[in-house]
C-alpha cells in the first residue's frame, strides 16, 4: 500500500532554505503553486506503483525530490516564447529572427526613454500638449532630402495609410511586374483594396514602358505607384521606366508619383568613400553590386517622387516601423487621416528609431549599425573567427571541422538575387546526423540557428556578433 505520509506539507516545504531562496526570486504565490504541482506529481508517481527502491522512504527524501523539480518548473513558468538566439544562418535581415538587431545607441535611447517619463506628447517650450508624430521628422528629412516625414508601425501600414489618404476611391496605376507578394502573405493588390484605392494594372510582367503609365491616366487617376520587387528579380527581355520618367509624366499630368521602396536604404552610410575597419568600401568589389543596384531613399526624393515609404527594420537597421517621406502637403494629409491614430507608433519605437538615425547623422552608421557592419564584413575576417572556433572544437574530438566557401544573404525583402561571399564553418558530429545536430543547437539555453548544406551543419559568422563566438563554442561542446 502506498504511503503518502512521506510527502511533507506545503508549509513544511516552504521553510526549507532552498525554497525560501526561490521565493525571493519568483515570489510567494508562484513558489506555492509550483510546490503544489510538484507534490501532486510525486503523489501520482507513488500511486502509479513506483517501486519502493526508486521512491522516497522518508519525508526528507520526498522533500529533496520535490525541491529538485521546483526551480526547473518555476523557470519554465516564467520563460517567454520571445527569446534571444544566435543567428548563424548568414541571413543578415532575417525576418523570422527579428530582422535588424538594434545599434547600441538605439538600445540606450530605449532604456532612457522607457524607464522614465518623456516628452512623447509634450511641448517643453509651450508647456502644453505636443505631437508625437514629429520626433523623428527632422533627422529623416535631413538624411533623405524630403520635405516632411511621418512614422507608422510597419511598411505595410505605410502602404495602407498612404493609399487611403491620397487615393481612396480613385485609381492607382501599377506595373503588372510589380504586383508583388512578400513574406506573411502581404500582397499589393489586397492592401490596395483595403485602402479603398482602385488598382489599374499596366504593361506586362516583364516589360512596362513610361507610355503605358501615361496612356492609363484619366480623371480617375490619383497616383502612379512604383513598387520595389523586394524578393525576386526579372531578367532577360525586360523594360522599366525610370523614376525621372514617371515624375515628368506626373508633373505634366498633375498625378502624384509614389514609391513603395520597402528596404529603407539610406546609402550615405555606405557610400564608396566610407572606410570600415580601415578599409574603403570601394576596395570591397563584392559589395559594389549592392551600392550600384539597390535603390536609395535620397535618390528617390532627388528624382522628384512625391511620396516614398520604407521599412525601419530592414537596411535602415532600426526598429520595426514604416517611414513615409515626401512633399509636405501630402504628408500632412496622411498625418491627419483617421487611420493614423490606429497605425501610429509608441515611445519605444520612436526612441529606437531616433537612436538609430543619430548614428547616420553623425556619420557612424557604417561601423555602429549592425546590419551595415555585417554587410561590410570581409570574408577573410570571417574566416579568422571560424578558424579559432574550429580549433577549439577539434580539440574536444567530437567534430570534424572544415572552412569552406559560401554565400551570405542580405534578406528581409531586400536586394533580390544579391549574395555576399563568406567563409562557412562546416561541421560533422561523430555521432549525430546533420539534422539531429541542427535540432540540438536550437534546443540550447541560448539557441543557435544554423543551416544544413551537403549533409553538414554550417555556421556563417557574418551574422554572429563577435562576443557570441564563445557561446557558440560552449553550445556546440555541450551537445553530446
Amino acid at each position: 500500500m502506498t504511503d503518502y505520509r512521506v510527502i511533507p506539507s506545503i508549509e513544511q516545504l516552504r521553510q526549507r532554505p532552498g525554497v525560501r531562496a526561490l521565493q525571493h526570486r519568483y515570489g510567494h504565490g508562484a513558489v506555492v503553486r509550483a510546490l503544489r504541482d510538484e507534490t501532486d506529481a510525486l503523489r501520482r508517481r507513488l500511486g502509479a506503483g513506483q517501486p519502493d527502491a526508486a521512491g522516497p522512504s522518508t519525508p526528507d527524501e520526498a522533500a529533496a525530490l520535490i525541491e529538485a523539480g521546483l526551480e526547473p518548473r518555476l523557470a519554465r513558468a516564467v520563460q517567454t516564447t520571445l527569446r534571444p538566439v544566435i543567428n548563424a544562418t548568414g541571413v543578415i535581415v532575417h525576418t523570422n529572427l527579428g530582422r535588424a538587431p538594434l545599434p547600441a545607441a538605439a538600445l540606450q535611447q530605449v532604456t532612457e526613454i522607457g524607464a522614465r517619463y518623456s516628452t512623447l506628447e509634450f511641448d517643453l517650450d509651450e508647456g502644453g500638449r505636443g505631437h508625437r508624430d514629429r520626433h523623428a521628422e527632422p533627422m529623416l528629412c535631413r538624411l533623405t532630402g524630403a520635405d516632411a516625414a511621418v512614422v507608422v508601425n510597419n511598411n505595410a501600414a505605410a502602404t495602407l495609410l498612404a493609399l487611403a489618404a491620397v487615393a481612396a476611391g480613385r485609381e492607382v496605376i501599377v506595373s503588372r511586374g510589380e504586383l508583388v507578394e512578400i513574406g506573411g502573405g502581404f500582397r499589393v493588390p489586397e492592401v490596395m483594396a483595403q485602402s479603398g484605392a482602385i488598382l489599374r494594372e499596366v504593361g506586362t510582367t516583364n516589360r512596362t514602358r513610361a507610355s503605358d503609365y501615361e496612356a492609363a491616366i484619366s480623371e480617375k487617376t490619383a497616383m502612379m505607384l512604383r513598387v520595389h520587387r523586394s524578393n525576386f528579380t526579372i531578367e532577360g527581355f525586360t523594360e522599366q521606366p525610370s523614376l525621372a520618367e514617371l515624375v515628368e509624366i506626373g508633373r505634366r499630368r498633375g498625378v502624384t508619383v509614389g514609391e513603395d521602396l520597402g528596404s529603407g536604404n539610406l546609402a550615405g552610410a555606405l557610400s564608396a568613400g566610407v572606410a570600415v575597419a580601415g578599409v574603403r568600401l570601394d576596395a570591397l568589389p563584392w559589395l559594389q553590386p549592392f551600392l550600384r543596384d539597390e535603390p536609395t531613399v535620397p535618390d528617390s526624393i532627388a528624382a522628384g517622387v512625391d511620396l516614398v515609404w520604407v521599412s525601419g527594420d530592414k537596411l535602415l537597421g532600426g526598429p520595426q516601423a514604416g517611414v513615409i517621406l515626401g512633399r509636405r502637403p501630402l504628408v500632412e494629409t496622411i498625418r491627419r487621416h483617421p487611420l493614423m491614430r490606429a497605425l501610429r507608433v509608441d515611445k519605444m519605437t520612436y526612441a529606437a528609431l531616433t537612436g538609430t538615425l543619430v548614428e547616420y547623422v553623425t556619420g557612424r552608421a557604417a561601423q555602429t549599425v549592425p546590419v551595415l557592419e555585417m554587410l561590410t564584413r570581409a570574408p577573410g575576417a570571417i574566416e579568422i573567427r571560424a578558424e579559432r572556433l574550429a580549433a577549439r572544437l577539434a580539440a574536444a574530438g567530437r567534430y570534424a571541422c572544415d572552412i569552406v566557401d559560401g554565400r551570405s544573404t542580405i534578406g528581409g525583402g531586400t536586394t533580390p538575387g544579391l549574395t555576399l561571399p563568406t567563409r562557412l564553418l562546416a561541421l560533422t558530429h561523430t555521432r549525430l546526423s546533420a539534422d539531429s545536430l541542427e535540432a540540438a543547437l536550437r534546443r540550447l539555453d541560448l539557441p543557435i540557428v544554423a543551416r544544413i548544406e551537403n549533409d553538414r551543419v554550417v555556421l556563417d559568422l557574418r551574422t554572429v556578433f563577435e562576443d557570441e563566438d564563445a557561446a557558440i563554442a560552449d553550445g556546440l561542446l555541450a551537445v553530446d
